[in-house]
């Protein structure tokens, strides 16, 4: 290293990469992926999720997220519990339905599941209950109508 050229190329690497490094730990600390502001959704997200997600994530002190998960809950596809939260909503007016426990999840070869109480449906032609059928043909009307 008795070349001084050298020595100073060395040097003004070193800055620049301390500058850089500088600048990007200042600027994570701005951005919050997990704790947005009161009542807005996080960057990453590309879309709104339903209102019903919203409202349920939001009660339960979450924020904004893309699907609301509860503990103890089989997890699905995003959009099956969006789904799922729709249905919730929809249940939460009509006695009968709201004393059900519906749930969606993935089942053993990746297609959806859903549970009504302790059975299990892997269609919702399957289900017996014919109310419970309708309120989750018409949440799924209302899901890909809000995403035409």
């Amino acid at each position: 290293m008795d070349n001084p050229g050298l020595i100073i190329i060395v040097v003004v690497v070193v800055v620049i990469m301390l500058v850089i490094w500088v600048l990007l730990l200042r600027n994570s600390r701005r951005v919050n992926l997990t704790r947005p502001p009161e009542g807005e959704k996080p960057k990453w997200m590309s879309t709104t999720p339903p209102a019903e997600t919203m409202s349920a994530t939001q009660a339960e002190g979450e924020g904004i997220t893309l699907y609301n998960y509860d503990k103890g809950e089989n997890v699905a596809a995003p959009f099956a519990e969006q789904i799922e939260d729709i249905l919730k909503a929809q249940m939460s007016s009509d006695p009968y339905l709201r004393s059900l426990v519906v749930d969606f999840g993935t089942s053993a070869d990746g297609g959806l599941e859903i549970r009504v109480g302790d059975d299990r449906y892997t269609s919702i032609e399957q289900i017996p209950d014919l109310r419970l059928r309708e309120a989750i043909t018409k949440a799924v009307a209302t899901y890909n109508q809000r995403n035409k």
